[in-house]
């Protein structure tokens, strides 16, 4: 469950700085509005692959534990 926490925390990271950077830009206009769909493509994608990352690895894990377990073959 390391691995869950570790993309949690991983992943609310980045969704709070990105609603800090969404809202600066709102109301500031402080980049152009390419590069702001730009950030906010990157942001989305990292967050789909760490939490997609970290799903795949605890299930990996719960699989060796249960054949550990002797509850798969």
């Amino acid at each position: 469950m390391k691995a869950m926490k570790l993309a949690s925390i991983i992943t609310g990271a980045i969704l709070a700085l990105y609603a800090v950077f969404a809202l600066v830009w709102l109301w500031g206009d402080s980049i152009s509005w390419e590069n702001f769909i730009k950030v906010s493509i990157t942001a989305g994608v990292v967050v789909v692959v760490t939490v997609g990352l970290a799903l795949l690895y605890r299930e990996y894990i719960e699989e060796k534990d249960m054949k550990k377990d002797g509850y798969l073959d």
